[in-house]
């Protein structure tokens, strides 16, 4: 089965922790051909399909120099087996453009996972707000004088952008307000940017733990990001150090709460994050970890994931 991955560009990999190249690997184990382009490579015109000039490409065992390809000619979406988003965040407007071109796609036959609809209907920050009950106090608002409020409530709080990823501006403000009106004045534009504010979880120093779910069942490990010196950040990203550990019972009480609904959406693959017993986020667009979670536990993620693969294009 040919399999098209569209995704950042393969020179740009690390293939000793890209959970991208962790399918790879194992699809090319099963005997799949393996396929490469990026969201600008996409294409449609009327009288056509979506296509794309793809990178059919082979592996190697060089770390360095990790596949080899060979041209092939423009194939419409269609006429793979299936299609893989696994562009990274941002979430932009080439991002949300690419979501349009690839329903396109689904519509002409093609198979795509997550799903482009999916994607767009589950944005990484604000998924969590259909599920309160698993969350921690949250606000989400473009109201400078709301953000003041919730802040002289709980004391100590974080405060993100919706827009961001691995950490990206992010910034705590404790009890005594320090910076509070500049860091305002920098996510929030003068109303012009909605801002995420939470209360901020002290179990933050025990890792933001991402809990990965696959065809609606939680892979039994998560990995802990525990921030690192003065960092708040646990993102690998920021700095973080990963820790493969087992779920515990209030990992599980989440992924079982949520996975059977993201399956049901087509999401095929996401990572829930969470801190203490609280969900901080759902991602959906590239979720990680795959390779951090195998090495330090041994169980195969990659291997869970393409059985999940194979089963939906059997379904």
């Amino acid at each position: 089965m040919k399999l098209l991955f569209v995704a950042d560009p393969l020179e740009a990999f690390k293939t000793y922790k890209d959970t991208t190249y962790a399918m790879m690997r194992e699809a090319a184990a099963r005997g799949h051909e393996l396929l490469a382009c990026e969201p600008r490579d996409l294409l449609w015109e009327r009288g056509g399909r979506v296509s794309a000039r793809m990178r059919d490409i082979r592996l190697t065992e060089d770390a360095h120099d990790w596949f080899s390809e060979r041209a092939t000619p423009t194939l419409a979406l269609a006429d793979v087996g299936a299609v893989l988003m696994r562009k990274d965040p941002p979430f932009d407007n080439e991002f949300f453009y690419a979501t349009h071109l690839l329903q396109q796609a689904e519509r002409e036959g093609a198979a795509v996972f997550n799903r482009p609809a999916a994607l767009r209907d589950h944005p990484e920050k604000l998924a969590i707000l259909e599920w309160p009950e698993l969350i921690g106090p949250t606000l989400v608002t473009r109201d400078a004088h709301a953000i003041r409020r919730f802040h002289a409530e709980h004391q100590d709080i974080i405060l993100k952008p919706l827009d961001g990823m691995g950490g990206m501006g992010i910034f705590r403000v404790g009890p005594d307000g320090l910076n509070l009106g500049s860091i305002i004045e920098t996510l929030n534009r003068e109303g012009a940017q909605t801002v995420m504010v939470q209360r901020y979880l002290q179990e933050i120093v025990e890792g933001d733990k991402r809990i990965l779910i696959i065809g609606g069942e939680a892979v039994p490990y998560s990995l802990a990001r525990i921030p690192q010196g003065s960092e708040i950040r646990g993102n690998l990203a920021a700095g973080g150090k990963g820790v493969a550990q087992p779920l515990s019972a209030r990992d599980r009480e989440i992924a079982e709460t949520l996975g059977p609904t993201l399956a049901a959406r087509g999401l095929l693959l996401a990572g829930v994050d969470v801190i203490g017993d609280s969900m901080t986020e759902i991602n959906v667009t590239s979720p990680t970890c795959f390779q951090e979670i195998a090495q330090q536990t041994g169980f195969d993620v990659a291997k869970m994931f393409v059985d999940a693969l194979e089963a939906a294009l059997r379904a």
